[in-house]
């Protein structure tokens, strides 16, 4: 059933909050309300609809990869360092391909906001083909050659580096082989969250990463177990180390890709918006995801490869255990920021829904609650990682590593633990701003930006801090790091708070026309508060009567 809509009150003066049902058809004049105030409840409860299952989806697979890298810690040392450096080099051309894939959610969201959230699954089917095109051009290829990268990454640090560069190898080797799934995966989700129905991509994620997890746990152990935990392998399964968390990942993404893949191109779906028609390779939607994509391919894999080069070279210089150290240190960043991921993506959609809908100021409204949420959250990360740190780092230690590399590892972990801390509150400005922008299609300068920042303080500041002060060891570089994320934050939220962006027009001049008197939808039904499961169990089934 198409969605029809009601025209607004011929009001100027009052800010309308328009909204349709898909389900329930036209939009009576009771529910044509005022927006509520920038920081009312209803505005609150507005974002936190949207933002709830994207923040669940980042935490899911946040806690995924970090029961991930806590078994992979029960194999060995080395073998935490080198899932963090392989995973992070694989990464690398696949944040570059995401980086086009992001702006999915721009494009439908803004589509959402004008009244045409038809046009949204052409963009979500140039996701798919750029994906499979990302795959077979670059990620196959560098398959091949990932070894002699680490060879050449490794070159100075002796015959002891030859089994991390096996590990380090084989590890991304099944990620890369795996990638299609990954890429595919999140131009779904990006899809769904444009649309505003983000309680499929959680219930994907969640599944997923179960599965993930599962796979992990048998194929890592094998018949062995955990001892340690008293839990019991699996009769006739290898024990395969860090290969089996690297399979269990690859099985956990092709899961993630599945379900909203299915939701897609259920009847559902597709008989209001047409999913199954537009699956045909298309320059417009690609030409359009590059158009303003290509700063985010450009932001994300040039972080990536900093923070890569940071990782494996500037603390790999002091040895595998301030390597490992720092992987564990990561991790728990993870932990932090990626909620505060969830925050950005859906401030995305609702920065581009207000702009399609012609009431931007609304959209930076909605971006400031999403911003003052992740504060809070991520201070209070800071906090914890401040007061527990060594009992935090000393959890991946498994039984395994030695007594003496044991504490080392600890000591160098909680003194990171403590630069981690530092920029946790500002770090969420830097984030969530920079999605607020993505909404808006203000991405070449926080592109550019993010490229100049973090070659001058991660990769610049960095190398300068082992250089100068090697004393220091690994935390110089890491103080390099704490540098660039706090003043990037500060640079986002300044651009963001000036209004450049308003001059960006994504939509064609018609569409912009149509969004002054088109509701605000479709989108979800108003207060309906359905489980996901129903939800996809209500997609798959088909459209209704009528």
């Amino acid at each position: 059933m198409s969605p029809t809509y009601s025209d607004p009150p011929k009001r100027p003066d009052v800010p309308v909050r328009r909204v349709a049902n898909y389900r329930t058809g036209p939009v009576p004049d009771a529910a044509l309300q005022p927006s509520p105030a920038p920081f009312s409840l209803a505005a609150f409860g507005e974002v936190w609809s949207i933002a709830w299952p994207t923040v669940l989806t980042m935490t899911s697979y946040t806690v995924m990869q970090f029961v991930d890298s806590l078994m992979v810690g029960q194999v060995g040392a080395l073998e935490v360092a080198a899932q963090g450096n392989g995973g992070i080099w694989v990464f690398t051309p696949i944040a570059v391909a995401m980086g086009f894939l992001t702006v999915v959610n721009t494009y439908v969201a803004q589509n959402l906001g004008a009244g045409k959230p038809e046009n949204g699954p052409k963009y979500a089917w140039a996701a798919l083909w750029i994906s499979l095109a990302a795959w077979i051009v670059i990620l196959l290829p560098m398959a091949l050659g990932l070894r002699s990268l680490f060879e050449i990454i490794h070159a100075d640090a002796g015959p002891e580096s030859a089994r991390l560069i096996a590990l380090e190898s084989d590890y991304g080797r099944i990620l890369m082989l795996g990638a299609i799934f990954t890429l595919g995966g999140r131009g779904m989700h990006h899809f769904f969250f444009g649309l505003h129905r983000p309680k499929v991509v959680t219930l994907s994620a969640i599944v997923g990463n179960g599965v993930n997890i599962l796979a992990n746990y048998v194929l890592i152990f094998g018949e062995n177990g955990l001892p340690l935990l008293n839990l019991p392998g699996v009769p006739g399964v290898p024990a395969l180390g860090l290969r089996g968390a690297a399979i269990g990942t690859v099985l956990g993404s092709f899961v993630e890709l599945a379900i909203p893949f299915a939701v897609f191109l259920g009847p559902r779906l597709n008989a209001e918006l047409k999913t199954r028609g537009a699956w045909r390779p298309r320059l417009g939607p690609m030409r359009d995801l590059y158009r303003i994509g290509w700063p985010g391919a450009l932001q994300f894999g040039n972080e990536i490869v900093c923070w890569a080069l940071f990782m494996t070279v500037l603390v790999g210089t002091f040895g595998p255990d301030h390597m490992t150290a720092a992987w564990i240190v990561l991790k728990y960043m993870h932990l932090s920021f990626m909620p505060a991921v969830g925050f950005s993506v859906a401030v995305t959609s609702l920065v581009g829904k207000y702009i399609g809908a012609g009431n931007p100021d609304v959209g930076v409204a909605r971006a400031r609650l999403g911003l003052l949420m992740s504060v809070g959250y991520m201070t209070v990360c800071a906090a914890v990682f401040y007061v527990l740190r060594e009992p935090l780092v000393a959890v991946f230690v498994g039984e395994r590593v030695d007594a003496e590399q044991a504490r080392n590892i600890i000591d160098i972990g909680a003194k990171l633990m403590i630069c981690a801390a530092l920029f946790q509150t500002v770090d969420a400005f830097g984030i969530v701003y920079n999605g607020a922008l993505r909404g808006a299609g203000d991405t070449v300068w926080p592109g550019i930006v993010t490229v100049i920042f973090s070659w001058v303080f991660i990769i610049g500041g960095g190398y300068l801090a082992v250089g100068l002060r090697p004393e220091w060891e690994s935390v110089g570089p890491w103080i390099a790091a704490a540098v660039y994320i706090i003043v990037f934050g500060v640079t986002m939220a300044w651009r963001f708070e000036s209004g450049r962006w308003r001059s960006i027009k994504l939509l064609a001049p018609e569409e912009r026309e149509a969004a002054r008197v088109a509701p605000l939808g479709p989108g979800l039904p108003p207060g309906e508060a359905e489980a996901a499961v129903r939800d996809i169990a209500e997609e798959l089934a088909g459209p209704g009567p009528g």
